[in-house]
């Protein structure tokens, strides 16, 4: 569908025919126009298919057409990033390029020239505030925003605050919403939390969902097989066999997180680690720091598996499988962006060999094994492990076969007499009815 088949008004075409944008991708071409409508949505799709647009186009196109104040915020964007809410604010600069709608950008920083600026936009109503929800309470806390006329309340990558702990901060500023609203949520999955977090804030909403796409051919992935015990030591003997440059390890916990940073120190690696035990303004740190090129290795949860906007990350590891395909599809999806060639390599142990393989099904081939290096003892112990699990389940199936059984063996008839043989010759005891063994 083109853009111009959209009940868009003319300002909105003319900046995206300046922008060069005239199809409209999946989740732009189902949102846009019950959004136009007024409907509350819920999107789920992930990073890089236009969620943007998808809701920027029909709010500012209805700011545009007027009956809005102009001394009040009209519309709310919730991020979970600084850098998200900067690319949030760069499409809104370019989106409403031939209108009057004024919009400010909230996020946290150093700089008290930019909170000035944030509180000036806030108090003399900028028709959209962009804003991360640390920064916005901030604000709120001083006691001079008013939230009370918002017509439009917007959560981008909701599911990412809620991994980062923010669900009590967005409820502190729902409460201070109108009830009459259009509310808008986006997200990249859709794990129970985020359904209970939509039945709480949205209306009936429409539910727009675009399945995961598989990763960019580019991108070359690749798999070792390994005991647990040899993970931290193949990491450090890849980077000693490597230029270690724009670097991605997802780990599934902070702890590893963690062991694996301090590991990676001790070899005299630029290494920064990101995970929910730092405060927003040390995550925002270490992210412009890996943005910049000053961090090489960047160590992570998953609370930077979507929503980086950086185009030069060459390998990406997954020190652990992901239990979820999206999940992969995210993390290994930081690479090979803008054209670029990218690599990804994930560990997997006896334990998460199931889950890589519903990975594999969903990519629909087998991704390249690799060789453990000889010195951290090979494959040949990942295939003893193998080797014991299956002996186990085999133990394990023997057993129930045999009380399966056992469950099933025939008992006495009761029409033959106390004595009677069996086939094999075998007499077999004759029981007492149950009210003859109570008064016996």
């Amino acid at each position: 569908m083109y853009f111009t088949e959209l009940d868009l008004n003319d300002s909105i075409l003319d900046a995206l025919d300046a922008m060069r944008f005239e199809q409209c991708t999946p989740i732009q071409e189902k949102s846009i126009p019950p959004l136009l409508k007024g409907c509350d949505l819920i999107g789920v799709a992930q990073t890089g298919t236009g969620k943007t647009a998808a809701y920027l186009l029909p709010i500012l196109n209805k700011l545009s057409d007027g009956n809005y104040p102009e001394d009040a915020v009209n519309c709310i964007i919730m991020a979970p990033t600084r850098e998200l809410a900067q690319q949030i604010d760069q499409a809104m600069q370019g989106f409403s390029y031939f209108m009057s709608v004024s919009s400010v950008a909230v996020y946290g920083g150093n700089d008290g020239i930019l909170f000035t600026q944030q509180k000036r936009g806030l108090t003399k109503g900028a028709d959209v505030v962009i804003a991360t929800p640390g920064r916005l309470i901030s604000h709120i806390q001083m006691g001079y925003v008013d939230l009370s006329r918002v017509s439009f309340f917007i959560l981008d990558e909701a599911d990412r605050m809620l991994d980062m702990g923010f669900y009590d901060d967005i409820m502190q500023i729902v409460k201070l919403l109108p009830k009459e609203r259009q509310t808008i949520m986006f997200s990249a999955t859709m794990p129970e939390k985020i359904q209970q977090l939509a039945h709480q804030i949205l209306s009936n909403p429409v539910e727009v969902k675009i399945a995961v796409s598989r990763p960019a051919e580019k991108i070359k992935q690749g798999v070792y097989y390994c005991y647990e015990k040899q993970k931290l030591a193949l990491v450090r003997s890849l980077f000693r066999n490597r230029e270690a440059k724009r670097v991605l390890l997802f780990a599934s916990k902070k702890v590893k997180v963690k062991e694996v940073a301090r590991s990676l120190r001790q070899m005299g690696m630029n290494v920064g680690e990101m995970h929910s035990d730092l405060e927003q303004a040390q995550r925002e740190e270490v992210m412009l720091a890996f943005k910049n090129g000053h961090i090489n290795i960047l160590v992570a949860t998953d609370i930077v598996s979507r929503g980086i906007d950086i185009d030069d990350i060459q390998i990406v590891i997954n020190f652990d499988v992901p239990h979820d395909y999206e999940d992969y599809v995210h993390r290994i999806g930081r690479t090979a962006r803008a054209g670029a060639d990218g690599e990804a390599l994930t560990f997997v142990s006896p334990d998460d060999i199931r889950y890589f393989r519903q990975i594999e099904n969903f990519l629909r081939y087998k991704v390249e094994p690799l060789n453990v290096p000889e010195e951290l003892g090979g494959n040949a112990e990942m295939k003893e492990t193998q080797s014991h699990h299956r002996t186990i389940n085999q133990g394990k199936n023997v057993r129930k076969h045999k009380q399966s059984a056992h469950r099933f063996k025939k008992t006495p008839s009761k029409d033959k007499p106390a004595g009677a043989k069996s086939e094999k010759g075998k007499t077999k005891k004759q029981h007492k009815p149950k009210d003859q063994q109570s008064l016996s």
